[in-house]
C-alpha cells in the first residue's frame, strides 16, 4: 500500500531519505543535513518569491520516496507562462511509488493554477537540474545531480517527455592549453581585455559584478530566471568557503566588466566521506580529504553578449588555468551546458574537453 504524506515542518525524514536509499551506492555523495535544513527553511531567499510543498511516499509504512513541488513566481513572470516544477525527487524502483509522488506534486501545482510541470530542478536553473541520463561511471561534481538510472524510466512511465538535455564535459589537464586558445587570448589582450582575480575583501561587490555579467550573458537562455540580490548573497556565502581567488576571474575592457569565470574545487570528494554529518569525526575527515581534491568544476562562466567571439573566453581560460598545474589538479568539469548551446560546446572542445555526462529535464502538461 502506498501512502503519500506531506513532510510539513518536520523535514528530517525527508532530508535523510536519500541516505538510506543510496546507502549501498559508492558513487552517491550525501549533502550535509545541516545545510539541507537551512536550504528548505525561510533562510533561503528563494521562498520570498516561491511556494513549495514537500511529500514523502511510504510503502508498507516505510519511507519509499520523496518529492518537492513548487511554483517560482519570478519564472512565470519572466517567461509569461504557468509552469510549476518538481525537484529533490528520490524513489525506489517502483512505478506505483513514483506515480504517487509525481501525482501528488502535479495535484498541488494544479491547485495553484499551473498548466505544466517541469523538472527535476532543485530549486532553479542556478542549482541542480535534470536526471542523470548518461555517465553513471563516477560520482557527481560539486552541485551536480546524481541518481539511479531507473529515475528516467519512472518519469517516462508517468508520461513525462524530454524538454531539454544538459551536457557536462571533462577536460584532463595538460601541460599547456592548445596553441589556438593561446593565440586567441593574445588577440583579446590587444583589444584591451584584461583579466583579474576577484578581491575577497570586496566579495559581495565582486558578486554583484558576476550578477551583472550573468544576467547579460544568460537572459535569453532557456529556463533563465534572474537572481535577486538576496539570492546572490545566499549563494555567495555558500560558495565563499570553497572559492579560490586566482581561479575566480573577472574579465574587463578598460575597467568595465565583460566576463566572469569561476573554477571551483570539487568539494564533493570531501562530502562523500562525511556521511551528511557535522561532528568531530566528520570534521577530521573533511580536513584530511580537503588536501586531496584533484578535480575542479567550471561552474561560473559568462560573457556579455556584445563581447562574445572576441576572445574573452580564451583569455579567461589562459589565466584561470595557470594555477591548475601548480595546485596539482588533474581534471576540470564544464557543467552544465545546454544541448543547443553549440558555440560554448565548440569552445570547450577547442581546449580538449570531451562530453561525458548528459542530464535530462522532463515536462508534462497538467
Amino acid at each position: 500500500m502506498i501512502e503519500l504524506i506531506e513532510a510539513g515542518k518536520n523535514l528530517n525524514e525527508f532530508i535523510r531519505l536519500p541516505l538510506a536509499l543510496y546507502s549501498k551506492d559508492p558513487l552517491f555523495v550525501p549533502q550535509l543535513n545541516r545545510d539541507m535544513r537551512e536550504h528548505f527553511s525561510g533562510k533561503n531567499p528563494f521562498f520570498l518569491h516561491s511556494h513549495a510543498r514537500y511529500f514523502i511516499a511510504k510503502k508498507d509504512g516505510r519511507p519509499a520516496g520523496r518529492i518537492v513541488a513548487f511554483v517560482n513566481r519570478t519564472h512565470n513572470e519572466v517567461h509569461r507562462d504557468k509552469t510549476g516544477f518538481f525537484g529533490f525527487f528520490d524513489s525506489l524502483n517502483d512505478r506505483d511509488v513514483a506515480g504517487a509522488l509525481f501525482e501528488g506534486a502535479a495535484g498541488y501545482l494544479r491547485q495553484l493554477g499551473m498548466e505544466c510541470m517541469r523538472g527535476p530542478m532543485n530549486f532553479s536553473t542556478n542549482e541542480e537540474c535534470g536526471f542523470l541520463l548518461e555517465g553513471f561511471h563516477e560520482s557527481p561534481f560539486i552541485m551536480m545531480p546524481y541518481n539511479f538510472p531507473y529515475y528516467n524510466d519512472l518519469a517516462e512511465a508517468y508520461g513525462m517527455k524530454k524538454v531539454k538535455d544538459l551536457f557536462a564535459y571533462i577536460y584532463k589537464v595538460q601541460e599547456r592549453l592548445p596553441e589556438k586558445v593561446l593565440r586567441v587570448a593574445v588577440i583579446a589582450e590587444k583589444r584591451g581585455i584584461t583579466v583579474r582575480p576577484i578581491d575577497m575583501k570586496k566579495f559581495m561587490s565582486e558578486m554583484m559584478i558576476f550578477k551583472d555579467v550573468y544576467h547579460s550573458a544568460w537572459e535569453k537562455n532557456w529556463g533563465f530566471v534572474p537572481m535577486t540580490d538576496e539570492e546572490l548573497a545566499y549563494s555567495g556565502e555558500r560558495l565563499k568557503q570553497v572559492i579560490i581567488p586566482e581561479m575566480t576571474l573577472i574579465a574587463e575592457e578598460y575597467g568595465r566588466p565583460v566576463g566572469f569565470m569561476g573554477l571551483i574545487p570539487d568539494f564533493n570528494s570531501v562530502l562523500k566521506h562525511m556521511g551528511g554529518k557535522v561532528n568531530p569525526l566528520s570534521l577530521i575527515k573533511a580536513l584530511h580529504y580537503s588536501g586531496k581534491i584533484r578535480d575542479l568544476r567550471v561552474m561560473l562562466l559568462g560573457i556579455k553578449k556584445e563581447f562574445r567571439y572576441k576572445g574573452v573566453e580564451a583569455l579567461l581560460f589562459r589565466e584561470g588555468f595557470k594555477p591548475i598545474k601548480k595546485g596539482g589538479y588533474q581534471r576540470v568539469e564544464f557543467s552544465w551546458i545546454l544541448e543547443d548551446n553549440i558555440p560554448v560546446q565548440r569552445t570547450i572542445e577547442m581546449i580538449g574537453g570531451q562530453l561525458y555526462k548528459t542530464y535530462r529535464v522532463y515536462e508534462i502538461n497538467l
